[in-house]
């Protein structure tokens, strides 16, 4: 027997399926692992002074949105 909760997920994702729309699961890193800062500081530093990811830099630059930003 269904408990409440599961017929309201239920319930939910059927409407979200009729206007639609599909799931998606999506790994993402730990970024709570043991060394994740130390590698983000490590391809971080490999990327510098990279003609490309500075013109990738630029590109995101010139497209964000950031009024309003502090």
């Amino acid at each position: 027997m269904k408990t409440s909760t599961s017929d309201r997920v239920q319930k939910h994702r059927i409407a979200l399926r009729a206007a639609g729309l599909r799931p998606v699961q999506i790994w993402v890193p730990d970024t709570r692992r043991a060394g994740f800062a130390e590698e983000c500081h490590r391809q971080s530093r490999a990327l510098h002074g990279d003609s490309h990811e500075e013109e990738t830099l630029d590109l995101l630059e010139a497209a964000a949105d950031t009024e309003g930003w502090k």
